[in-house]
């Protein structure tokens, strides 16, 4: 059986995970790649630190010397969990220009430099693997790249982050206010101690950048994504949504039409009957829209040391089965489209609005042509919880484009009929 030798950069949680997988499962992974995986060299900042709970087999391949990796003719594939950008980026392109194989966790490296990365991958003959950048044990790159490779991709949406999804169905069936289910994520180890890139959107945008290029061909960058975090969610949107038939996630989406390519990160009013309405927890999912396998749909763990070393190893599996074979893995970027990116303010949806206003004669009918010279056309109306002199409203409108809702929002908040305006939110599905 052909040996394939590993360098691995990096030994933290995600790192921990693949190694320990090496060891509990190291029988069948050799079995499934047809060749002897060998862990040869781990790269960690410090080699003096005290590691009594990493096993001493482990503890006797680390190295604080890139080279021991980056230079070594005889590793076949690095593997690169250290995190960050800088350095592992640096690292990444070294491994390629040396011609060895590439598998990377690394979603902020892949979303802002992965065109750059596969072009020294083609240029070195190398392959560079990432499924475990987008979503961890969901095999969500595979599908897109090879299952669904024959399909045209309309549309990729998805809860891509399972911090802001379990602070969402806290904030739902615990009846909490955003900054107590942020504090309870946080007890429960499902937040870090800064949770900013998560609930401000920043991690989901990072994870459909990279889907959407695949899905549609096309390079398409984290600053092209539109972002919107949970921050400004309240409870009562939540218990509005609910009585409405809807739940509110937060909610990766990129559309794919003759007008130019929309992707955005924002929550979400999603009916209760869609998919996605049900995925609870800290657990994502990714549903597709394709015109010849329809609607598709993957759920699973999108994060955590074990799903995302399942991942990285099904790359690892790959790679040895194609250099057992004597052939090689096509993962170079499939970018021939070259279509727009929409604006955000040119992007068309429904909106669901919540205010307090005075309670008396006219008001809704000042508000509503508000709306009706910018265009905005309502659904519905709701209102509730009148108090005294003033009331809370709710407005469903109908499908209209973002620049002419914000501009009568604008205008709405400076008329003094209105006490105080609470929240503006995207709504799934057409009139």
């Amino acid at each position: 059986m052909k040996s394939i030798r590993i360098g691995m950069m990096g030994l933290g949680t995600v790192g921990g995970g693949v190694a320990a997988m090496l060891s509990e499962n190291g029988v069948l992974i050799d079995k499934k790649a047809g060749s002897g995986i060998i862990l040869e060299k781990i790269l960690v900042k410090d080699i003096a630190k005290e590691r009594s709970d990493v096993p001493q087999n482990i503890r006797a391949i680390l190295t604080d010397n890139p080279a021991d990796i980056l230079d070594d003719p005889n590793i076949d594939i690095v593997i690169e969990v250290m995190g960050g950008t800088k350095e592992a980026l640096e690292f990444v392109r070294t491994a390629l220009r040396n011609k060895k194989h590439v598998v990377t966790a690394n979603k902020d490296m892949m979303a802002a430099y992965g065109g750059d990365l596969f072009a020294e991958a083609d240029r070195s003959g190398s392959a560079l693997l990432f499924e475990a950048s987008v979503c961890a044990a969901i095999p969500v790159v595979d599908v897109l790249k090879h299952s669904l490779a024959g399909n045209r991709i309309s549309r990729i949406m998805g809860i891509l982050n399972g911090t802001t999804n379990y602070i969402l169905t806290m904030m739902s069936g615990e009846k909490s206010e955003y900054s107590q289910a942020l504090e309870k994520a946080m007890d429960g180890g499902y937040a870090e101690s800064d949770p900013a890139d998560d609930v401000m959107g920043r991690d989901a945008a990072r994870k459909i950048a990279i889907l959407a290029s695949i899905a549609f061909n096309m390079r398409i960058k984290y600053e092209d994504v539109f972002t919107e975090g949970i921050t400004g969610v309240s409870l009562c949107d939540i218990e509005y949504a609910a009585e409405l038939g809807y739940r509110i996630k937060l909610i990766a989406d990129a559309k794919f039409s003759d007008e130019g390519v929309e992707a955005r990160v924002n929550p979400l009013f999603i009916p209760t009957g869609h998919p996605l309405s049900n995925v609870d927890g800290v657990f994502n999912a990714v549903y597709i829209e394709s015109d010849m396998a329809g609607e598709t749909m993957l759920y699973g763990k999108g994060a955590g040391a074990k799903p995302t070393a399942s991942a990285v190893l099904g790359d690892v599996i790959a790679l040895a089965r194609a250099i057992g074979g004597g052939g090689a893995v096509f993962t170079g970027c499939t970018c021939f489209n070259e279509k727009m990116i929409v604006a955000p303010e040119n992007a068309v949806s429904r909106f669901y609005i919540r205010m307090n206003v005075k309670d008396s004669p006219g008001v809704l009918s000042k508000i509503a042509g508000v709306l009706g010279d910018h265009g905005v056309s309502i659904y519905s109306v709701v209102q509730k919880k009148a108090q005294g002199q003033s009331a809370e409203i709710v407005i469903i409108t109908h499908m209209v484009m973002e620049k002419n809702m914000l501009d009568s929002i604008a205008k709405i908040k400076g008329m003094d009929i209105v006490n105080e305006f609470g929240s503006l939110i995207r709504v799934e599905g057409e009139d």
